[in-house]
């Protein structure tokens, strides 16, 4: 089993939220964290998306691994150097500030199978069939409702003042 690793230290962004991102992406295939990171809103998506995309090219070159075998077996967000500012504040004091920043560690490694994709990409004729059928199946169910039906003799609910405000419409 073939391993690769690739650093990133010193990301200007605060370990915790790196976490939040990097949690998600542990376990899965590298195709699979790829298309994650891509619809992921947080800022820390991008440093993650580049690290795995650099740790997938350094793979396929140094140890020819093909990148559908490749999967995240280990990412791991430490705290990196703190930058220490201070702010100004009243009365001639001055409260301080820490820039907090992250190294992260991503290691790869080669499988001989992996497990069977969440996600899987369907062709769009497929989709187009799949949704006739269930039109089809939908139409049949209703006609199958309205022949079993039991028809009821309509009765008036109430006096006219009762028919009246529930006619109304509400603005």
């Amino acid at each position: 089993m073939k391993t690769q690793t690739a650093k990133l230290n010193n990301l200007r962004i605060a370990p915790r939220k790196v976490r939040l991102v990097a949690d998600s992406l542990r376990g899965l295939a590298v195709n699979e964290a790829e298309a994650q990171l891509m619809v992921m809103p947080q800022r820390a998506k991008e440093p993650l998306l580049k690290l795995l995309r650099s740790a997938v090219a350094n793979a396929k070159n140094n140890q020819q691994a093909s990148s559908e075998n490749l999967f995240i077996k280990e990412i791991s967000v430490d705290q990196g150097r703190t930058l220490k500012r201070h702010m100004p504040r009243a009365m001639g004091r001055a409260t301080p500030i820490h820039k907090k920043s992250s190294n992260i560690t991503l290691l790869l490694a080669e499988a001989e199978k992996l497990k069977t994709p969440r996600f899987k990409i369907v062709k769009p004729e497929k989709i187009k069939k799949r949704e006739a059928e269930k039109i089809k199946e939908e139409k049949l169910k209703q006609k199958e409702k309205e022949e079993t039906k039991p028809t009821k003799p309509e009765t008036s609910k109430g006096s006219g003042f009762m028919k009246k405000m529930f006619r109304r419409k509400s603005i």
